[in-house]
């Protein structure tokens, strides 16, 4: 993923090395957020996504994972953005198109 150029945001460099976590999955769904969102999103959403970064890991994956859901409505909003499928990502394989699958 690419890195937010200082000169856009001088606080998005310190947001990128705050997104490097314990689990790589989150790492990923923190830093597209950060490339992709954090320049347009609002205040309040980015207040959300500063509280999300202090969250520790295992709590941060299960409200990911949906197994355990925040009381702040904030967090919820912001929890389900990064939620969604990233763009662009080629759909998963399908049988017949998957390596070493055999053709009729």
């Amino acid at each position: 993923m690419k890195d937010c150029a200082p000169e856009q945001d001088p606080h998005a460099g310190q947001l990128a090395w705050r997104c490097r976590r314990g689990m790589k999955e989150l790492d990923l769904l923190l830093r597209r957020y950060l490339d992709q969102q954090w320049p347009v999103a609002p205040l309040a959403e980015r207040a959300a996504f500063e509280r999300i970064l202090e969250l520790p890991d295992p709590l941060l994956a299960a409200y990911l994972m949906q197994r355990e859901e925040p009381s702040d409505p904030d967090l919820c909003a912001l929890l389900a953005i990064l939620r969604r499928p990233a763009e662009g990502l080629a759909p998963a394989a399908t049988p017949a198109s998957a390596p070493g699958a055999r053709r009729a």
